[in-house]
């Protein structure tokens, strides 16, 4: 094999393997999220059962370039089929708990590709018959992992980013395809297998559930059926009602965007005033509302032409800028009225850095010294489990006791609404007693 389709081959195999992990990773997003518990350990039978193909490739004795372009071939159909957002959809839909669905898709899709793409180096190596083994492998080694490097970069920040996952999934399998062809040489079976593989992994990519999907969320525009409702249409953020919209004259919203607005405007009597909105949505909290400036911040660029185009019809009211939510109140010398925290990645899923004390003490330096934060979670509605105890008594730790509104008390998950004011501060308590009763003169000192 000449070192030119030999590197070519490594270099497909690197851009590949770890364009397949970037993808699956999104894939499981909006299902199970993205904290370090599921990145984690995705990464890490990743990197085990490539270790395991460096190994099974090792062994190989004879037949370099048939097993290699095998290894291709079965490795372009687990990546067209099986990271399709239909099978993903399928797996997660069928196979509860979810996690019974996360170890079938990461032990059935990613890891047997993984160890077939990991053989890749290890069998090659051995058709570089006129160079030092240090220099057959490092050089290998070097083109898999150029490969690799622009496997991640360009399928993340290029293709997710303006034509979907759909499309990088198809560019990871049509990839393996070429590889498969540049290994048939004059094999017409191989050839046939791999234009079929093509053909198939396009359509299973091609049809979508999906209105949009970027590198970050899946979005999806659909009606449903409300009681009271005038043709409603829900916007869904990565299998999560994300906001509701009717046709009725005033609009009906979601529920907890209604109950944000009649706190806004009618208890806090907010006019005039600038309000920042931490995760868009569907953008509806200003949805033809007049009397106060918003600015919205969410991470995924394509979302506002998403819901202009699909969800409202209209121009979204206020202004939209592109960041990450604890990076904007972190560094932005604006401040605000009102800071309402409505973050998900996915169902129930808040990323990790946007629960901690750290963050909420930087919402607070975002508020004007008299501004209120508001906080949608979605918890349990009994707030028993722990991380509905924990993350409301982190809230409480930098901003004293905060009012806690659960909206739908009978569901297993509800929208709790959290109302913060910036000049509190967290102070020491006490029980009442029979023995020591203060309540009496505590209410008479409390104006």
């Amino acid at each position: 094999m000449s070192r030119t389709l030999l590197y070519a081959i490594v270099f497909i195999e690197g851009f590949c393997s770890l364009g397949a992990e970037v993808i699956a990773l999104r894939r499981l997003l909006p299902h199970i999220g993205s904290s370090i518990v599921v990145t984690a350990p995705t990464i890490g039978f990743f990197l085990l059962a490539l270790a395991l193909g460096y190994a099974a490739g090792s062994k190989v004795e004879a037949d370099f370039r048939r097993i290699v372009g095998r290894n291709f071939l079965i490795s372009a159909v687990l990546a067209g089929v099986g990271l399709a957002g239909v099978t993903v959809d399928a797996l997660f839909l069928h196979l509860q708990p979810a996690f019974v669905a996360y170890l079938f898709f990461v032990g059935g899709i990613l890891c047997p590709l993984a160890w077939l793409l990991g053989q890749t180096v290890p069998i090659l190596t051995n058709e570089m018959q006129h160079a030092r083994t240090g220099e057959a492998s490092g050089l290998a080694l070097y083109w898999s992992t150029l490969g690799s490097f622009l496997g991640s970069v360009s399928l993340s920040l290029i293709v997710m980013q303006w034509l979907g996952v759909g499309a990088a999934v198809l560019a990871c399998s049509l990839g393996l395809v070429a590889g498969t062809l540049l290994l048939a040489g004059r094999s017409l079976e191989n050839a046939v297998f791999a234009l079929c593989t093509a053909a198939i992994a396009t359509f299973a990519n091609w049809q979508s559930g999906a209105t949009a999907d970027t590198a970050y969320a899946d979005y999806v525009v659909a009606p449903v059926t409300l009681p009271g409702q005038n043709d409603p249409q829900a916007f869904w953020v990565n299998k999560s009602v994300a906001s509701l919209l009717d046709r009725s004259e005033p609009p009906h919203y979601a529920r907890y965007i209604e109950h944000l607005r009649r706190l806004l405007l009618v208890d806090l009597g907010f006019r005039e005033r600038d309000i920042l909105v931490l995760g868009a949505g569907g953008f509806t909290l200003s949805h033809r509302e007049p009397l106060n400036r918003y600015t919205y911040v969410d991470i995924d660029p394509k979302i506002r032409d998403i819901a202009e185009k699909h969800f409202l019809h209209e121009p979204i009211r206020g202004e939209f800028i592109v960041d990450d939510a604890r990076r904007f109140v972190g560094t932005t010398e604006r401040r605000f009225d009102a800071v309402l925290v409505d973050v998900f990645s996915s169902h129930t899923s808040i990323p990790g850095h946007l629960v901690t004390r750290e963050f909420w003490h930087e919402v607070r330096r975002a508020l004007k010294p008299d501004g209120v934060l508001l906080a949608n979670l979605i918890l349990d509605g009994k707030l028993e489990s722990p991380f509905a105890r924990n993350l409301l008594a982190t809230i409480e730790a930098e901003y004293g006791r905060c009012a806690v509104e659960v909206l739908h008390k009978g569901k297993p998950a509800a929208n709790v609404e959290v109302t913060c004011f910036a000049g509190s501060r967290p102070s020491p308590t006490h029980l009442y007693v029979d023995e020591k009763n203060r309540a009496d003169l505590d209410r008479a000192t409390q104006n």
